[in-house]
């Protein structure tokens, strides 16, 4: 930071609860397009150093977000990502849980929320994760909405990511972006993308950007007048993996019905829901798709991150 290089934030729920703790068989075509996938690693691990692979070669420097014995961590060392990738059971860390493990000394994986956060707070702009949380189906009689939107709103730092996650409502999802005053550009899309899932052509994204300088010019533009809000850049999972909505449905609802029998509500519900559709019949898709949109948007967001660098904040006068 002082050099004035572009870094990029990332969170680690991917690494402490997202993915799995064991090597994964995955496709001759994955296997093809990231030629640096170690097979030999847990997935959890190898998805991680993937991320952070992905960064460094678009020319900017990762930094890895997470708590280790209450001590807030902004960039790893590879040591502390094996223990993460290792731990038997990590904390899931968000927005409110962040005083609780710093004064208890817990161990976990921050949210999109609390990595937004720590990021802003770090002076770090860009910030690549896989999709965010929103508002949850059923809200009007559960209330659940994410607290990724809300802390999204109030922390400055761009959200490079592949939209929201098809599990949630999406339409009420874009509303609440709008009312919470978020920027939600489009990368090469106009359609709002539904993290694994090939993006949904009836939920019109306000605004598309074709470049990196684009989303740079904006966001800094946006910053001059609401300089304490963040911003979200979303592109679609890379086409050769996503998934097509009628793939997974089936799987969805018989995770939903589940979950409302196991009682599985709050923050638990997310990472329920998506550990049963790996475990489903696309599982290996779902897994794939997950990894492919991860390391792109971690491209993507170095790519903003070097355009931003370059971009001077524009001053609005009264």
């Amino acid at each position: 930071m002082r050099t004035g290089h572009p870094i990029v934030a990332l969170e680690s729920t991917v690494l402490t609860h997202g993915l799995p703790r064991t090597p994964c068989d995955l496709s001759e075509t994955f296997m093809h397009a990231y030629p640096a996938w170690d097979a030999r690693l847990p997935a959890n691990l190898a998805a991680a150093r993937g991320a952070e692979l992905a960064v460094r070669t678009a020319g900017a420097i990762p930094a890895s977000i997470a708590l280790i014995d209450g001590v807030v961590c902004v960039g790893l060392t590879d040591q502390q990502l094996v223990r993460l990738a290792a731990e038997s059971a990590p904390s899931k860390i968000s927005l409110r849980d962040l005083g609780a493990a710093i004064a208890l000394g817990r161990t976990g994986g921050t949210t999109v929320a609390s990595t937004s956060a720590i990021a802003a707070a770090a002076g770090i702009a860009l910030f690549a994760t896989g999709g965010i949380g929103g508002v949850h189906r059923g809200w009007s009689s559960t209330l659940d909405v994410s607290a990724d939107l809300a802390a999204i709103a109030r922390n400055r730092v761009l959200v490079v990511c592949a939209g929201a996650k098809i599990l949630l409502d999406l339409p009420a999802t874009l509303e609440a972006l709008e009312t919470l005053g978020i920027p939600t550009l489009g990368y090469r899309t106009p359609a709002l993308p539904r993290f694994t899932v090939v993006a949904d052509e009836a939920l019109h994204l306000p605004d598309v950007v074709h470049t990196p300088q684009d989303a740079a010019r904006i966001v800094a533009a946006h910053w001059s007048i609401q300089p304490h809000c963040g911003a979200l850049l979303m592109q679609p999972c890379p086409s050769m993996f996503a998934l097509k909505a009628e793939q997974i449905e089936a799987a969805l609802a018989a995770a939903l019905n589940e979950a409302e029998k196991c009682g599985v509500r709050g923050a638990a519900i997310t990472p329920f829901l998506l550990s049963k559709l790996a475990a489903s019949g696309t599982g290996e898709r779902v897994i794939e798709a997950n990894l492919a949109l991860l390391f792109a948007n971690a491209a993507l967001a170095a790519e903003v991150a070097r355009a931003l660098a370059h971009t001077v904040d524009l001053d609005i006068e009264s």
